[in-house]
């Protein structure tokens, strides 16, 4: 594919560095040279110094050869525009980045397809998304939900006290004859090793594992894994950020008891205004004295989501050493992820990864209707929808030619999550969700054309 991405900041070169380890003819498009610089040293990438929104640099890139353009620059204005553009010059599709919510909220009322945008997508709305998945299944370090739960997929690291450590695969799906969920992936600890589980491969102490399951199956994993569901209602946000103002709304939407602590007084009071359900707090939540008096004890989660990842980091440290039930914390970093079940901190969140697999699925051959990559796994779930003329339509599992370095983790049919064994037959409009890593990702594309 060639694809355009303008702004070359965190986003922007992320997505540019996964795309070009993918050989993927990949131009960057930036204003500032130094940004550049640094990826056309790193990656082997075209960049183009410009405005994004120039016809002649537009031009320069090709953009009536291309196939996908994503706007991912800090100006929400220059991604629409860029956007509008690269449609009538001739790109096949559009991705803008946004800030301004109500965009999305209204898109039945403007219809940006007509003008030239394929797809809106917002980080910070992202990762708000992912905080309320992430308490909403609270014993679990990873969470995703696939068509508004009909599957979810949960990661977890197995504690000592599980009933199925020791045991294979097939030894513990005979726990509940009734099976309810699907191992997917799987990391040994201390080891950045992925492998994706057989009937014969052994669940070992402190395992990372990724399950799908349907919506009966949570309670059971819950069991299965020894971990206790935790009852969160008192949530403390620390940063009033975009994703902490949008995280603490739509918290304070669901009934959760909410306290933000801003540092800035003026931004603190304009948060006051904007969120009546929540109490807000002016100061500096590195202070511990602060945290304590503002009973931090008392909080049943710790959401840590200022522009510094050290601050947040540091912060559910001290959260966690008061027996705070689940800390979650945002991360520019990306190296952090493997540090996050080793130093106590139950889960790390990053904008831009979040990002990257919003608009990853839109890059995938098939018809992929959703994407998430697996925090510090070398893997991809992918969901897609069976075609009159896929490979997969009206064939049973175990007679596919599936590569053995994926799995169907389940299936939704007619709007119903089901684990599908390798009796399943699949049909057409089929919603079909696979975990592969990278290695086999082309032979499972062409199962899907």
């Amino acid at each position: 594919m060639k694809i355009i991405i303008a702004g070359a900041g965190e986003v922007g070169f992320h997505l540019a560095k996964l795309l070009s380890y993918e050989s993927q003819d990949i131009t960057l498009i930036d204003t500032v040279k130094e940004s550049l610089a640094y990826a056309d040293t790193h990656l082997d990438i075209r960049v183009l110094k410009g405005d994004a929104t120039s016809i002649a640099v537009l031009k320069d890139a090709q953009v009536d050869r291309s196939d996908l353009v994503i706007g991912v620059t800090a100006s929400e204005t220059t991604n629409l525009t860029l956007c509008m553009l690269a449609k009538q010059l001739g790109c096949k599709r559009t991705i803008a980045r946004i800030s301004n919510t109500e965009f999305k909220k209204n898109k039945d009322l403007i219809d940006f397809k007509k003008l030239g945008i394929d797809e809106l997508i917002s980080p910070e709305e992202l990762a708000a998304t992912e905080i309320q998945l992430l308490l909403n299944q609270s014993a679990f370090n990873d969470t995703y939900e696939f068509e508004e739960g009909a599957l979810i997929m949960v990661g977890v690291s197995l504690p000592k006290s599980a009933p199925f450590v020791g045991k294979m695969v097939k030894e513990a799906a005979q726990i509940f004859p009734e099976l309810h969920f699907m191992p997917i992936a799987l990391q040994r600890a201390g080891t950045q090793f992925t492998l994706i589980p057989r009937g014969d491969t052994v669940f070992e102490e402190e395992d990372q594992v990724y399950f799908i399951t349907a919506k009966g199956g949570v309670e059971e994993l819950y069991k299965l894994t020894g971990m206790t569901k935790k009852d969160i209602k008192n949530v403390m946000i620390l940063g009033g950020s975009k994703v902490g103002y949008k995280t603490a709304r739509d918290l304070c939407n669901k009934r959760f008891n909410v306290k933000l602590i801003e540092k800035n007084k003026e931004k603190a009071f304009d948060l006051a205004d904007q969120l009546p359900n929540a109490l807000i707090i002016n100061g500096d939540g590195r202070n511990v004295e602060l945290l304590e008096e503002e009973s931090l004890e008392s909080m049943d989660a710790f959401i840590a989501v200022t522009g510094n990842s050290e601050t947040n980091i540091m912060s559910c440290l001290v959260a966690k050493s008061k027996q705070i039930k689940k800390t979650i914390a945002l991360v520019e970093n990306m190296d952090y992820f493997q540090l996050s079940h080793s130093i106590g901190i139950d889960t790390l969140i990053n904008k831009k990864l979040l990002a990257a697999n919003n608009i990853f699925r839109h890059i995938r051959k098939g018809e992929v209707v959703a994407l998430t990559r697996l925090n510090n796994l070398n893997a991809e779930i992918l969901e897609f929808i069976v075609k009159p003329d896929s490979a997969v339509n009206g064939k049973i599992i175990r007679e596919l030619n599936f590569p053995r370095e994926a799995t169907i983790g389940g299936v939704i049919q007619n709007g119903t999550g089901i684990i599908a064994l390798g009796d399943f037959k699949i049909t057409q409009g089929d919603r079909v969700v696979v975990c592969c890593l990278p290695s086999a990702i082309p032979k499972i594309e062409k199962l899907f054309l």
